[in-house]
């Protein structure tokens, strides 16, 4: 074998070798974020489009999204942190706020800090503080769940009202309309399922007020909001202003159809009420009605949730920075996912992106994101505490007492006796 050949041969080798270790170094620098989540079409689709982003910086990072019911995701992450075996768990977990408390006070230390990294001065506040615990916070604040007040212009023009007359108003004001309303078309003001207490969420939270004190501690029995609130339940009910449903596809359907005047809820509910495209133009949106207690706002906050770094993950540096850098800092990424999702973040620089400030002719031409990042930082802070479900439970058990006429002060003290038996 000739000298050249010889040394084309090396050079072949010492290539094939140089790539074989460029490979392999490549492949150990690799790292693969896995991510739990629920909602193909929100939550899952959002974080797809958050990786892509930063992969598209980060070419060494690729991420495992892992599609799982939400019940089925809680329950996963409830037993296998209660087990101590947490190896299987992802790097990112999405937890619904109002469970937040509970998982970071049940399992300290599961949960990594970022109070260090995020800025959280640039969050609506009532985010923050619910991921707060012993100076340190945890979670980078995620959707919205602001709440609003959604109208049919049309039907409350028959009754003599316009957009200015629903304007901040109170739920005795809603309950006059909505008696004149039908007076006037026939139709109920609103839909609403008996057994279900997103109402009563609503309006205490737009008090600041919970189920349980700053500290924690039970606050039933002498809690002016939730007295408040289940005087207006009662008055619902006995009033006969709404129509009754049952189950997630009635109540959708009752406005859908046009049955309703209105629809009151969470700023996710917007993407289901604009499904019916023959009522374009038909729909306007106020704030939500206050309370006639002192502290009450025309603001309130419905469901939400956040995004959880684990702190023994694989990769958990790598998920904080990601979260860091496309949650907390690339507003065009919220432009986004507010146009292909209806998603509102809670991230305030974000109202300041084009999406938001777009009229909508769905509304009448309305601001509609902008109000609704408007209404956002008024929402009242509470601590939903680590019972929030067990709350819930008990104020719903008593809903058919409130129906029937039972006095508030007893159905409170009913309350308070079942929740109080389960914190014990």
């Amino acid at each position: 074998m000739n000298f050249a050949k010889r040394t084309t041969l090396k050079a072949i080798a010492g290539l094939a070798f140089a790539s074989t270790g460029m490979f392999s170094a490549a492949a150990a620098s690799a790292k693969e974020v896995t991510v739990w989540a629920w909602d193909p079409n929100f939550n899952i689709a959002i974080m797809k489009e958050a990786g892509a982003r930063y992969t598209a910086k980060h070419p060494d990072v690729t991420f495992k999204i892992v599609d799982m019911a939400k019940a089925d995701l809680e329950q996963k992450l409830q037993t296998t942190l209660a087990s101590g075996v947490t190896k299987t768990l992802p790097d990112i977990v999405l937890i619904e706020d109002y469970n937040a408390p509970k998982y970071l006070r049940s399992f300290p230390g599961a949960f990594a800090p970022m109070s260090g990294v995020v800025d959280y001065k640039q969050f609506a506040k009532y985010k923050v503080d619910l991921m707060s615990m012993g100076g340190k916070v945890y979670g980078l604040p995620f959707d919205a769940g602001v709440t609003g007040m959604y109208y049919r212009r049309d039907m409350i023009a028959k009754a003599g009202f316009s957009d200015k007359d629903m304007q901040n108003i109170t739920w005795d004001r809603f309950i006059e309309i909505a008696k004149k309303v039908e007076a006037a078309t026939g139709k109920k003001m609103m839909a609403m399922d008996p057994q279900d207490i997103a109402l009563i969420r609503i309006m205490m939270q737009s008090t600041g007020r919970w189920y349980f004190d700053a500290n924690g501690k039970l606050d039933i029995k002498n809690n002016p909001a939730l007295k408040a609130a289940l005087e207006v339940e009662a008055k619902l009910i006995t009033q006969n202003v709404f129509k009754p449903t049952a189950g997630w596809g009635e109540w959708v359907g009752a406005f859908n159809k046009g049955d309703v005047a209105s629809v009151l809820s969470g700023v996710w509910i917007t993407g289901s009420i604009k499904a019916e495209a023959s009522q374009s133009g038909k729909w306007g949106v106020a704030p939500i009605p206050a309370l006639n207690i002192k502290g009450s706002v025309n603001a309130s906050n419905l469901g939400g949730s956040s995004w959880y770094v684990l702190a023994g993950g694989k990769e958990k540096n790598t998920a904080i920075d990601f979260l860091n850098a496309i949650y907390a800092k690339d507003v065009d990424f919220y432009q986004v996912i507010l146009q292909s999702r209806g998603a509102v973040g809670t991230m305030l620089a974000s109202r300041n992106g084009k999406a938001y400030s777009e009229a909508d002719p769905f509304f009448g031409g309305a601001k509609v994101w902008q109000s609704f990042s408007d209404w956002l930082v008024k929402v009242p802070s509470v601590n939903y505490g680590i019972y929030t479900a067990e709350g819930d439970a008990a104020v719903a058990a008593q809903l058919p007492n409130l129906a029937q006429g039972m006095p508030v002060d007893k159905v409170l003290d009913n309350i308070q006796q079942q929740l109080a038996s389960q914190m014990k």
